[in-house]
Protein backbone atom coordinates (compact mmCIF):
# COMPACT_ATOMS: atom_id res chain seq x y z
CA UNK A 1 0.00 0.00 0.00
CA UNK A 2 1.15 3.51 -0.77
CA UNK A 3 0.44 6.73 0.91
CA UNK A 4 1.35 9.93 -1.84
CA UNK A 5 1.98 13.41 -0.97
CA UNK A 6 -1.54 15.26 -1.82
CA UNK A 7 -2.75 15.39 -4.84
CA UNK A 8 -0.32 13.04 -6.57
CA UNK A 9 -1.70 9.76 -5.74
CA UNK A 10 -3.01 9.53 -10.14
CA UNK A 11 0.41 10.79 -11.01
CA UNK A 12 2.02 8.29 -9.12
CA UNK A 13 0.20 5.17 -9.87
CA UNK A 14 1.07 6.27 -13.96
CA UNK A 15 4.54 6.44 -13.28
CA UNK A 16 4.51 3.41 -11.56
CA UNK A 17 2.55 1.58 -14.39
CA UNK A 18 4.77 3.19 -16.57
CA UNK A 19 8.39 2.19 -15.35
CA UNK A 20 7.97 -0.75 -12.62
CA UNK A 21 7.75 -4.16 -15.08
CA UNK A 22 6.52 -6.08 -12.08
CA UNK A 23 3.64 -4.08 -11.26
CA UNK A 24 0.52 -6.24 -12.25
CA UNK A 25 -2.15 -3.81 -11.11
CA UNK A 26 -2.44 -0.46 -8.94
CA UNK A 27 -5.45 0.60 -7.56
CA UNK A 28 -6.90 3.97 -5.95
CA UNK A 29 -8.13 3.64 -2.57
CA UNK A 30 -9.58 5.38 0.56
CA UNK A 31 -8.38 5.11 3.39
CA UNK A 32 -5.34 5.57 5.50
CA UNK A 33 -3.19 4.78 1.76
CA UNK A 34 -3.80 6.36 -1.80
CA UNK A 35 -2.78 3.35 -3.69
CA UNK A 36 -2.74 -0.68 -3.42
CA UNK A 37 -0.12 -2.27 -5.92
CA UNK A 38 0.14 -5.39 -6.94
CA UNK A 39 3.70 -6.56 -8.07
CA UNK A 40 5.29 -9.76 -8.90
CA UNK A 41 8.67 -10.66 -8.38
CA UNK A 42 11.02 -13.40 -9.47
CA UNK A 43 11.78 -16.01 -6.63
CA UNK A 44 14.40 -15.80 -4.07
CA UNK A 45 14.47 -11.67 -4.44
CA UNK A 46 14.91 -9.45 -1.86
CA UNK A 47 11.33 -7.95 -1.52
CA UNK A 48 12.45 -5.32 1.08
CA UNK A 49 15.56 -4.34 -1.29
CA UNK A 50 12.79 -4.08 -4.21
CA UNK A 51 10.34 -1.82 -2.45
CA UNK A 52 13.20 0.81 -1.00
CA UNK A 53 15.01 0.86 -4.88
CA UNK A 54 11.77 0.71 -7.06
CA UNK A 55 8.44 1.90 -5.43
CA UNK A 56 9.80 4.38 -2.51
CA UNK A 57 12.37 6.22 -5.23
CA UNK A 58 9.22 7.48 -6.87
CA UNK A 59 8.95 11.23 -6.47
CA UNK A 60 5.47 11.72 -4.79
CA UNK A 61 5.34 8.31 -2.51
CA UNK A 62 5.32 9.53 1.25
CA UNK A 63 5.27 6.22 2.91
CA UNK A 64 4.61 2.46 2.30
CA UNK A 65 3.07 -0.54 3.93
CA UNK A 66 4.20 -4.05 2.35
CA UNK A 67 2.75 -7.26 2.93
CA UNK A 68 3.64 -10.55 1.10
CA UNK A 69 0.83 -13.12 0.10
CA UNK A 70 1.05 -16.66 -0.43
CA UNK A 71 -1.93 -18.16 -2.12
CA UNK A 72 -4.62 -16.78 -3.88
CA UNK A 73 -8.02 -18.42 -3.46
CA UNK A 74 -11.06 -18.00 -6.58
CA UNK A 75 -14.29 -19.14 -6.47
CA UNK A 76 -15.71 -22.33 -8.46
CA UNK A 77 -16.35 -21.14 -11.99
CA UNK A 78 -19.93 -21.66 -13.12
CA UNK A 79 -21.13 -23.50 -15.77
CA UNK A 80 -23.38 -22.89 -18.21
CA UNK A 81 -25.05 -26.81 -19.10
CA UNK A 82 -22.17 -28.46 -21.56
CA UNK A 83 -19.47 -27.64 -22.66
Amino acid sequence: MIKCDMGQAYRVAREMADTIEELSEMHSISGQYDLLGKFYLEPGRDIGLFVVEKVQTVAGVKDTYTLQTFNAFTGAVPTTGTA
